[in-house]
């Protein structure tokens, strides 16, 4: 018989599997438990946004609080444990993962094709003067290569590239060179053979068998998940939902629902019936639904419990998008909202942005979550949310070496909060 789950319960048991569930630990995180992030989740997505702070520096602090930003780019930059490639978007991914990677870099994607085609047309030969530039020279940035094709326009203002960048991001994304971190989130780019001690993804098969790597992410983001329909788990890391056969541009795949089958067939989960869901969803095999949720934090939109917006809202009944591409006149909410977790419901969102020469968290708009967690019970007071949020905004600034928190008018929750804040 299927086992079914209440909405909370499975809210409960997702926030456990992503260490929301509880209050910070104790004591300021370090390697240790950056490894036990990275572990767990098998994936850190990677952003140039940096309003607040970089894209892969919340996730860590939402979970475990604040720690030393530059202690984390050392660790996850220093070659000894990580990768970064296309795991989910562009991400840094535990060392182990590389193998499960390697299908990725060689299937046909139809963005690598057109991009070998123009540079082919427009500088033939610049691919292989890359290549054999990194190899000799790495590891390296793209500036130090931009002689091998100089610009002939004048930089971008928002997305630059050049033929150099795109002949880069074209041997990263197959495998030919691979790509690290410098001063200030600058990439790097090196020798396979050096970065990751294997040669280039077309000149070895190191990698898995893609039907074995498609099962093995799965599986990792089943454990990560801990509860989820098989295109929530799917989307961890990008992985097909649908199956597909030999005759794709990108390779057979099986899709989500034989790789949940398959994780049920050998014991990683059962099937379970979730009240309200239209779907049926698998639990991890040992995930546990600590009761209560205690945990207080704010989530950017590069978390892995946001990056899924039909779990978002299906879970939590939040309605949630990126506004930062999206013109200041038409914008809902806000530039780079984050959402404010409290227990298990998202009960605010708050517009951030960093005013670092003024020493300044602001918060430029405020607002009570719309959407309501199915299940969830009764609606907090706008005051009690406030104190809580200004509790975390206050913890934020302090990570952030900012000396305080301002509100400005904008949203429902603007005046309780900045009431809050002045409250000691």
């Amino acid at each position: 018989m299927t086992e079914s789950l209440t909405p909370a319960e499975a809210r409960r048991i997702h926030l456990a599997a992503q260490s929301l569930a509880r209050r910070r630990p104790p004591g300021r995180p370090g390697p240790a438990r950056f490894r036990d992030y990275l572990e767990r989740q098998g994936v850190l997505q990677l952003d140039s946004v940096n309003v607040l702070a970089r894209a892969h520096h919340l996730p860590v602090y939402s979970r475990y609080g604040p720690y030393d930003r530059d202690r984390l780019d050392r660790w996850l930059w220093s070659g000894e444990h990580t990768v970064e490639h296309w795991g989910h978007e562009c991400s840094v991914l535990p060392r182990d993962l590389l193998p499960a990677m390697h299908h990725r870099m060689t299937e046909g994607a139809s963005w690598q094709g057109r991009v070998r085609e123009r540079l082919d047309r427009e500088r033939p030969g610049l691919i292989d003067e890359v290549r054999e530039a990194v190899q000799e020279r790495g590891p390296a940035t793209a500036a130090a290569l931009e002689h091998l094709a100089p610009r002939e326009g004048a930089r971008g203002t928002w997305w630059d590239t050049s033929h150099v960048k795109d002949a880069l991001e074209y041997l990263f994304l197959t495998g030919e060179v691979a790509a690290s971190r410098g001063p200030h989130f600058s990439r790097t780019y090196d020798a396979p053979e050096r970065a990751w001690g294997v040669p280039g993804a077309s000149r070895a098969d190191w990698g898995l068998p893609p039907d074995e790597a498609h099962q093995a992410l799965f599986d990792h983001a089943l454990a990560a998940t801990g509860v989820g329909t098989p295109a929530d788990l799917a989307d961890h890391f990008r992985l097909p939902r649908s199956a597909r056969d030999d005759a794709h541009r990108k390779g057979a795949a099986a899709g989500a629902a034989a790789w949940a089958e398959s994780a049920v067939e050998r014991g990683l989960a059962s099937w379970v019936a979730v009240d309200g869901w239209r779907d049926r969803a698998l639990l991890a095999t040992g995930a546990e639904d600590p009761g209560r949720a205690t945990a207080s934090a704010l989530l950017s939109p590069f978390d892995p419990v946001a990056w899924y917006r039909p779990r978002l809202m299906r879970m939590f009944g939040v309605d949630y998008r990126i506004e930062i591409y999206t013109p200041a006149a038409k914008r809902v909410f806000g530039y780079y909202c984050l959402l404010f977790l409290h227990g298990d419901r998202f009960e605010a969102r708050v517009d951030l942005k960093a005013m670092r020469k003024d020493g300044i968290l602001s918060v430029e708009a405020a607002w009570r979550e719309p959407g309501r967690a199915p299940g969830g019970g009764r609606r907090r007071s706008d005051a009690d949310v406030a104190r809580a949020l200004a509790a975390e905004l206050r913890t934020m600034a302090g990570w952030l070496g900012l000396d305080s928190v301002t509100v400005a008018s904008r949203g429902d929750l603007a005046a309780p909060l900045t009431e809050a804040l002045l409250s000691p």
